[in-house]
């Protein structure tokens, strides 16, 4: 299928790359280097060369302990970067990661194609503007109508409450928010089951899952495991994977998909016959 994201349509017949350009002072993983909206800019350009997919531009953190903000100083941070953006790369998908409808409004109005929602409240006032523009729309998996936890997963028989956004709609199973390492490492196991469901959007590069299982010793961004994770990630089914060091993900994932393509080349299926052989 195609992923609709208003004037854009992104084929998910393989794994696309997202890639996190954080308009912050404070993120867990690079807060302050793109802040300057120039640097976030050039930043941006960079990853479209690197080989991104998806540009996600985000305007406050989520890490944990981090003050929340009003939408009015989000906008503030990401309109500069947006607007530029929008007139330098017409044709590139960019996302916006907020929580504020206010936001992700004004973000659509100067050119975004993509609203990711990280939290499950505003998610109705998200989607109605996804009817309302023809938006691309991320939502958290406890957005999704049976899902409370995860013994729910085998109840889930769609996306209830997403009727007609089908084509516009992808859930993210929220590694990392407010969850232990063994939900994460359920989640994770659960990529699979939830991409029957509905196309998958994964963000774990860089989160405190990945240094929680290199080992207390791994310093630095654990690039190798963040990049073990999308691989992990894209063999189970996720449709998208966010990250932060694009080059190497994409080289990775070619690697991979390259090599799962000639590896299951009689039976004609690629991608999908290798994923089968690895979670058989």
């Amino acid at each position: 299928m195609n992923w609709h994201c208003r004037d854009i349509e992104i084929p998910l017949d393989h794994t696309r790359v997202m890639a996190i350009i954080n308009v912050t002072p404070d993120s867990f993983s690079d807060g302050g280097r793109y802040f300057a909206p120039e640097e976030a800019v050039a930043r941006a350009h960079n990853c479209l060369e690197e080989g991104a997919d998806i540009l996600d531009l985000g305007g406050e953190s989520t890490r944990p302990g981090a003050t929340p903000l009003e939408w009015q100083e989000e906008w503030k941070r990401l309109s500069p970067v947006l607007e530029r953006l929008a007139g330098e790369r017409r044709m590139c998908a960019i996302s916006v990661d907020t929580y504020h409808p206010e936001t992700a409004e004004r973000a659509l109005d100067s050119g975004a194609s993509i609203i990711n929602c990280v939290y499950s409240a505003p998610v109705p006032a998200m989607a109605a503007l996804a009817r309302k523009t023809g938006c691309g729309l991320v939502v958290p998996i406890k957005a999704i109508k049976g899902f409370s936890g995860l013994e729910d997963l085998e109840n889930i028989r769609g996306l209830e409450g997403f009727e007609g956004l089908e084509q516009q709609t992808l859930i993210d199973p929220m590694i990392g928010f407010d969850t232990t390492r063994e939900e994460d490492l359920a989640l994770m196991g659960a990529i699979r089951r939830l991409a029957q469901i509905a196309p998958v959007l994964v963000g774990v590069s860089r989160k405190r899952l990945i240094k929680k299982l290199c080992g207390s010793k791994c310093l630095g961004k654990n690039l190798g495991g963040s990049v073990g994770a999308a691989v992990w990630c894209a063999m189970a089914g996720a449709s998208v994977v966010r990250v932060h060091d694009v080059r190497e993900t994409v080289q990775a994932l070619s690697v991979v998909e390259a090599l799962a393509a000639a590896n299951a080349a009689s039976s004609a299926h690629g991608m999908d016959q290798a994923r089968k052989e690895v979670f058989a």
